[in-house]
């Protein structure tokens, strides 16, 4: 019995010394994890091009946080194991199969990556480079990278992950591989490219998405400049700024949709020409508007008793000028497939607009002969039309007066489409908001573009909320919700009235783009807080911002 106790006694010391944790009471350790040694020399040059593993040895049990997001190797190595994996450690080891390059410096980043196990302290962006060569090369390229448009998130909502790559110049440039150099890039932006070799390079700098250090052309926006760097001293203060990359033209899907079937194309095409394939629909009209994704086309269902009891295939053939096909479609009728007409807008109507109202179809003609406005029980004149810009609204003109309420009522019938025609009569009750409910911005442009532009209002989801295409220095907002908004200009460079992403696959540059921001301010954007009653004035000298990489 007393060897048995003796027994225990030494064991529950064995455990407690062996237990990794920190000690009960005293100061929170705030000291982030140091490295005390490596396996490779600490000259870090003439390392063996045979190596296949780097050891780093710290003081105290650390962690890997996010290591496949964070860790970036350049030049690029393929590494099959690293640890730790989860469980703590004193050192972390990453092992490799490829032999190393002759006379080249390598750089492991490892972003935030390294934390210690007990209170998760950050070793915030910690690099080990070592040499093949004789020399460790020591040139570098700091600046910052911004999104040009303002949006803090991606195209997922994510948070971005910018980075900034280095590709070698060569006959044939290769940008599905990864960069030769690789960085990301810090919350506020900036970036390092440490321990470089002088040479010629191309910069490109991306919304690395998915983590793969790779720029997916088309997919995630992107910063680059046309020429060359002919790297031969440091440069620092480079300034990229990412814009939407255009994406290749081609067909993505066919799906059901009310009054027809709808086409859909990545890449925005400017001109598509649709055609049936076979004998249905005999009858059978297509939309689409220049860059748009989408090709509709209609047809009545019910008249070319098409899928209304089983499902038919329907082929139509493509043309985007790169591209042609046949595509199908395995089509039944929707159980719910009437024209309706609705107000998706407020029923408070700002002072000194006009009244809208949408519908689920295309609206090709209207008789507002037969529709009656009224307010207080009288009718009232008034002007309609179809909207040129969107064809499924109607715009109502009329004089209103604030404080008023209005009925309007649009019997069923006196809309039609190509092939249908609104089923239900409705009546949409509205007034008109009191002038002193709303706000407005004047904003007064120095140095402003030769081309016309869009400045903009944007909301909190970086949309435009209210916007105007002009070439006047003076531009004025008025009936503005209170709210805050962001004000931006996208120019209109080759004065098409639309504005063109960057197109990376031809070299082809984005439309500018300003945002702005006051003196002094860290916000992307400046906010602008629009008050009842107030008007709010700003001077803006576009040669002040920090320009388009052109």
């Amino acid at each position: 019995m007393k060897q048995f106790f003796l027994w225990l006694f030494a064991s529950l010391i064995l455990v407690s010394c062996a237990r990794v944790g920190s000690p009960v009471g005293g100061a929170k350790d705030s000291i982030a994890p140091k490295m005390i040694g490596s396996n490779i020399d600490s000259a870090r040059v003439g390392v063996s091009r045979n190596t296949k593993e780097l050891r780093i040895d710290f003081d105290e049990y650390i962690t890997l946080k996010d290591i496949s997001k964070n860790l970036i190797i350049s030049p690029p190595i393929q590494y099959t194991k690293i640890i730790p994996s989860s469980l703590g450690n004193k050192y972390l080891e990453i092992q490799w199969k490829d032999t190393l390059q002759a006379n080249t410096t390598y750089n492991f980043n490892f972003g935030n990556s390294i934390v210690d196990l007990n209170e998760s302290n950050v070793l915030p962006y910690f690099n080990f480079a070592f040499s093949t060569g004789e020399k460790l090369d020591d040139l570098y390229i700091s600046g910052t990278i911004t999104d040009a448009l303002g949006n803090e998130k991606n195209s997922e909502g994510k948070d971005k992950n910018l980075v900034v790559g280095l590709y070698q110049v060569k006959d044939t440039m290769n940008y599905r591989q990864k960069p030769y150099y690789i960085s990301k890039a810090d919350p506020d932006g900036y970036f390092e490219l440490n321990y470089l070799t002088p040479g010629k390079y191309k910069v490109v700098g991306f919304d690395d998405e998915n983590s793969n250090s790779i720029y997916d052309i088309g997919k995630e926006s992107v910063a680059f400049q046309k020429e060359e760097i002919n790297l031969e001293k440091s440069i620092s203060g480079l300034k990229l700024k990412t814009f939407p990359s255009k994406k290749t033209a081609k067909y993505k899907e066919m799906s059901i949709s009310t009054g027809g079937v709808l086409m859909t194309f990545e890449g925005n095409p400017e001109k598509v020409v649709v055609k049936k394939v076979g004998e249905k629909p005999a009858d059978y009209k297509i939309t689409h508007k220049s860059k748009s994704d989408s090709v509709k086309i209609w047809f009545d269902a019910t008249k070319e008793n098409i899928g209304a009891t089983v499902s038919e295939n329907l082929k139509f053939s493509y043309d985007i000028g790169s591209k042609q096909d046949t595509v199908s479609i395995f089509y039944k009728k929707p159980a719910k497939d009437e024209m309706t007409i609705a107000n998706p807008f407020s029923n408070k109507l700002a002072p000194e607009t006009d009244f809208r109202f949408s519908s689920n179809y295309i609206i090709n003609k209207i008789q507002p002969e037969n529709w009656k406005l009224e307010s207080d029980s009288i009718a009232q004149d008034f002007a309609a039309k179809i909207s040129e810009l969107d064809s499924t609204q109607i715009i109502i003109k009329s004089n209103f007066i604030i404080g008023k309420k209005y009925q309007l009522t649009v019997p069923k019938n006196t809309l039609s489409s190509f092939y249908n025609r609104s089923s239900e009569s409705v009546r949409f009750d509205f007034e008109v908001a009191k002038a002193e409910d709303f706000g407005s911005f004047a904003a007064h442009l120095k140095n402003l573009p030769a081309q016309k532009f869009w400045i903009q209002l944007l909301n909190d989801k970086n949309e435009p909320a209210y916007q105007q295409y002009t070439n006047q220095a003076d531009v004025k907002f008025v009936n503005l919700k209170p709210g805050t908004y962001r004000l931006r200009i996208l120019v209109d460079n080759n004065e098409n009235e639309i504005w063109d992403s960057s197109d990376f696959a031809n070299e082809t540059m984005a439309e500018d783009a300003y945002l702005f921001k006051k003196s002094g301010d860290k916000e992307v954007l400046s906010k602008i807080n629009v008050r009842q009653m107030w008007e709010i004035n700003e001077n803006w000298d576009l040669t002040l911002e920090e320009q388009p990489i052109n």
